[in-house]
């Protein structure tokens, strides 16, 4: 991953599920959890997904924003959010430009395979829209629990 801790966090500008937008840089003064995941309705993505809702009254408590990035459509995210009643804004990056920018569109492999995929990942932007931590290859189970944690 090429962003580092204390690293300004890259802008983004996108469509979210419910006909939104979120642009990173109008939430400054708060801080902001983005988590890349690789694909809506998949077991690891939604269970990801479900606990941070299950948190997510804990994460607004401390101010903070929780929003989960992948290459899905927003239809498609607007099914998966009705599907599992999630709570964290879904950001829609058809175009990679952002996973991209932020170093989580990497090589993968799968059975002997390669391709090219979202490494779940999750970073911690702080108010003044700086890197404050960075969870890489993330192993779901606790996960947004550990992100609360750290948040304090």
């Amino acid at each position: 991953m090429g962003l580092k801790t204390g690293d300004i966090a890259p802008d983004f500008d996108l469509p979210t599920d419910g006909g939104g937008r979120v642009r990173l840089s109008s939430l400054r003064g708060k801080p902001v959890v983005v988590y890349f995941y690789p694909k809506d309705d998949t077991p690891g993505c939604t269970k990801e997904a479900q606990e941070f809702t299950a948190l997510i009254g804990d994460f607004a408590a401390r101010g903070v924003r929780v929003i989960g990035i992948s290459p899905d459509t927003v239809a498609r995210h607007d099914k998966f959010r009705a599907k599992y009643d999630l709570g964290v804004t879904l950001a829609s990056d058809e175009d990679k430009v952002v996973v991209e920018a932020w170093g989580v569109w990497v090589e993968k492999s799968n059975y002997g395979r390669t391709y090219m995929g979202v490494e779940r990942t999750t970073v911690l932007v702080d108010g003044d829209g700086k890197v404050a931590q960075i969870w890489p290859k993330v192993k779901v189970a606790g996960h947004a629990a550990a992100v609360l944690k750290a948040i304090g």
